[in-house]
């Protein structure tokens, strides 16, 4: 028998309290991946139902622990709302409807691209250490949980803590609170779920994770117009979206589709942000326009959005980046770390951030 097929059948032996069928069979455990010595799993479950299922969380940690075989074992719960069935589910009090603020956090902002490799990522990471450089306490969500690059940016590694199974201690660098699923998975380990999966992880993060008092929670969105955006805009009060772009058409294409999402889910523009928008050569000095020039903001003046600025390319950029500090930590007196600087202080200004 592998280790993988004798943990299965010692979760087994260990019945779920909502529907009385074995955890295996109910479908909670979900995601068990074993790797080496190191066993990790996930419980799916009704977060009304959190504090029931904890004792369930610890006894299946024990017992794939039991394993031969096994030496460490990672057992996380995961909050699905559709989880329970429906006769099961408390009905939700008036004041639990709608989006719901995250406690302590004053405001919070999607950082979002219609597209990938558009350096949404980059500009959010450096945003947080911008505005953490003006005073600003900070937070930064890794919400691309298939493609999460925040953890090598802002130079984080090490797994989070939970003292009480329950309670997510976040990381921190550069002076930014950070959480991503990179710190929960192994470096080259692929994140194999589905959307209620992908649902449940962001509603845990965004409120199990202590974040503590911040002025600003960034959220670092997937590419795209999928579920993780769906969910982020419905469960939680996001006071406004910052959309990056090229300023290549096939770019803008995708980043009006983005700006029309966020219309249709009532979530404010706070502006868009032209990335790679000019580069000048490092030997001559010649300055050229690889994706174009001024695509960003002739959208953003056609969509009555601000344009909050514009980032050259540069390779300080991407190497600052590759190597956990971004450009504003690494090269705060640059100007491409100015570029940064300015936007979060127009944030500042605009009482954004």
């Amino acid at each position: 028998m592998s280790v993988r097929d004798a943990v299965l059948a010692n979760l087994k032996k260990i019945t779920d309290p909502v529907s009385g069928q074995d955890i295996v069979s109910a479908g909670v455990v979900r995601a068990l991946n074993v790797e080496g010595d190191t066993v990790r799993f996930v419980l799916e479950v009704d977060p009304k139902q959190a504090e029931r299922m904890e004792p369930v969380r610890a006894a299946a940690e024990q017992a794939a622990q039991m394993v031969e075989g096994v030496g460490n074992v990672s057992a996380m719960m995961t909050a699905h709302s559709d989880k329970a069935p429906p006769e099961l589910k408390p009905k939700p009090r008036p004041s639990e409807t709608g989006p719901q603020a995250v406690p302590g956090v004053d405001r919070i902002i999607a950082v979002a691209s219609g597209k990938g490799g558009v350096g949404k990522s980059t500009v959010s990471a450096n945003l947080a250490c911008a505005l953490a450089a003006e005073g600003r306490r900070v937070g930064l969500l890794d919400a691309d949980v298939y493609g999460p690059s925040q953890p090598r940016m802002l130079g984080v590694s090490g797994r989070p803590a939970s003292p009480d199974g329950k309670t997510i201690l976040p990381l921190r660098n550069h002076g930014v609170t950070m959480m991503s699923m990179g710190l929960m998975t192994n470096e080259g380990q692929a994140v194999v779920w589905r959307g209620p999966m992908l649902m449940g992880a962001l509603q845990q993060m965004m409120s199990q994770v202590q974040w503590g008092a911040l002025d600003v929670l960034i959220v670092d969105l997937p590419p795209g117009t999928g579920d993780v955006q769906l969910t982020l805009s419905q469960k939680f009060k996001v006071d406004g979206a910052i959309v990056v772009s090229t300023p290549q058409d096939v770019a803008l294409i995708d980043a009006r589709k983005g700006i029309d999402m966020f219309n249709q889910l009532k979530t404010p523009i706070v502006g868009m942000i032209e990335n790679m928008s000019t580069h000048i050569c490092s030997n001559c000095g010649h300055e050229e326009h690889v994706f174009g020039h001024g695509g960003v903001a002739s959208e953003a003046e056609t969509l009555g959005v601000p344009l909050l600025g514009e980032i050259p390319l540069h390779l300080d950029i991407r190497v600052a980046a590759d190597g956990g500090a971004p450009i504003v930590v690494s090269k705060p007196d640059s100007q491409q770390a100015e570029a940064f600087r300015k936007i979060a202080r127009d944030l500042i200004t605009k009482g954004v951030a």
